[in-house]
């Protein structure tokens, strides 16, 4: 097939090297000239990957209309806080239908909505079919280095899923198929919250029980809200939950964990909020599942402690004593 990645960052890059090794021809589309010039004259992505030879017959553009001429599938691989404008241009380009690929892990900032809805929203059926997206514990950093990972291709359509899955899979990347869109999403996007905390715990020193502690305990915040919307129980234990939850929390490959481990050496957020010039997708997605949670009358004791320390200033000490002081109760 041919596939364009819209979006030349670490992820897109990885993906992109996956298919080239599955025998698929590759466009890159990025508006970083910089980085379509040093792909298509010395093979690297030198703004992520320094160093690293990608195939040759991954090409790139910062043409957008020849990046979805080009195309029979596109993969997006952009930050959920862009998604909307891409597609919006996407849709005003595309003229064909298409495979869209999903690979981000959030919301719309706008509605709060998954992003595989925003797909549907923006881009008419003739124009995509169904959506997919390819979510689980994956680090572009070792995928990169064709590192053993696997992920799962989620879609309410079986078929769909299975072309992604076969567009992938190969002896490194091992892809399965899920369903449960509602489950994967919103698992997949809760996870980078927890991750924040998992790191502030490591900034503050309070070792590893404290973490595990956390991330089972995230993991019930996940599943109650993730339940509410028709999530089914096993896509909880399943490589979109738990899965992505291990790798997100103790990696530190992960922008959410590095982003908490800042703070957590601070004890306080300001100067992480003003100096952070990178996508932290879990910093929205405090905000959301802080709406969520009040709306749907959920109990998420982790993700309110989260919004008073990202949003109110309080200091992630005081809140974590908070936490251990509150009223005994049982393991639910």
């Amino acid at each position: 097939m041919k596939v364009s990645i819209i979006g030349f960052g670490t992820w897109g890059t990885a993906l992109g090297q996956v298919l080239c090794d599955n025998g698929h021809e590759v466009l890159c589309y990025s508006n970083k000239i910089e980085d379509v010039k040093s792909l298509n004259e010395i093979h690297e992505n030198v703004s992520y990957f320094p160093h690293v030879k990608l195939p040759l017959q991954m090409k790139g553009t910062s043409d957008l209309k020849e990046a979805i001429d080009f195309a029979d599938a596109l993969v997006l691989s952009i930050p959920t806080i862009a998604m909307r404008s891409v597609l919006t241009q996407i849709d005003t380009l595309l003229d064909k239908k298409v495979l869209f690929i999903n690979t981000a892990k959030g919301f719309d900032p706008e509605e709060d909505i998954t992003i595989s809805t925003l797909i549907r929203k923006i881009i008419p059926f003739k124009k995509r079919g169904e959506v997919t997206s390819l979510l689980g514990p994956s680090h572009a950093e070792e995928v990169i280095l064709r590192h053993i990972t696997l992920i799962s291709a989620v879609s309410k359509d079986e078929e769909a899923a299975k072309k992604v899955q076969q567009m992938f899979a190969n002896d490194y990347f091992r892809v399965y198929t899920l369903k449960d869109e509602i489950g994967a999403e919103y698992q997949v996007a809760m996870k980078n919250a927890i991750a924040l905390a998992s790191g502030m715990i490591e900034g503050l020193k309070l070792g590893d029980n404290a973490r595990a502690a956390l991330v089972t305990r995230g993991l019930l915040e996940i599943g109650r809200l993730a339940h509410v919307f028709g999530a089914k129980k096993e896509t909880l234990y399943g490589l979109t939950g738990v899965g992505d939850l291990i790798v997100t929390c103790y990696s530190y490959h992960s922008r959410n964990f590095e982003a908490g481990l800042k703070i957590g050496l601070d004890d306080d957020v300001k100067d992480f909020l003003k100096t952070n010039k990178k996508t932290v997708e879990g910093i929205r997605t405090i905000k959301v599942l802080h709406e969520l949670g009040h709306v749907h009358k959920i109990h998420l004791p982790i993700i309110e402690a989260l919004y008073q320390i990202i949003y109110e200033g309080a200091k992630p000490s005081t809140i974590c004593r908070e936490l251990m002081l509150r009223p005994l109760k049982s393991e639910d």
